[in-house]
């Protein structure tokens, strides 16, 4: 687990609630980790020679980078919590991880970036839908 993530949350000077840090510190942390693969392999799509068969696979890489970085950032602030928001968020984090790991995995066997970013929305989705499971 990224320290930072742990270190920030475990100096938070309000109580934090029933949330499970566990799950909390996991889900920032693969959705930062997410967007930044989700960048890199879009990125690496661009470069291929074949790149207008990746554009699908460009734009959702795209999103999914927005919108995972929106949800890591979500879930860093506490002050003033809704659980509603976080909810819809981490839904539609879910959402945009299971659609670009499922484009991804149709280039993984030809593109090495394509099967690692594949990786990191799986375990960004699971990590969601974890986190989800206990709000």
């Amino acid at each position: 687990m990224t320290t930072m993530v742990k270190d920030m949350l475990r100096t938070y000077p309000a109580d934090l609630g029933g949330v499970n840090r566990g799950a909390m510190e996991r889900c920032i942390s693969e959705c930062f980790d997410c967007s930044q693969a989700c960048t890199a392999c879009a990125d690496a799509c661009l470069s291929e020679d074949m790149v207008a068969e990746l554009r699908k696979c460009i734009r959702t890489n795209m999103d999914c980078s927005d919108i995972c970085e929106a949800t890591g950032k979500i879930l860093s602030r506490h002050t003033g919590y809704d659980a509603n928001i976080t909810r819809t968020q981490l839904q539609a984090c879910a959402m945009v991880c299971k659609s670009c790991a499922e484009e991804c995995e149709r280039h993984a066997d030809m593109h090495e970036h394509c099967r690692i970013c594949a990786e990191a929305c799986r375990r960004c989705e699971q990590a969601c839908n974890e986190l989800l499971a206990t709000l």
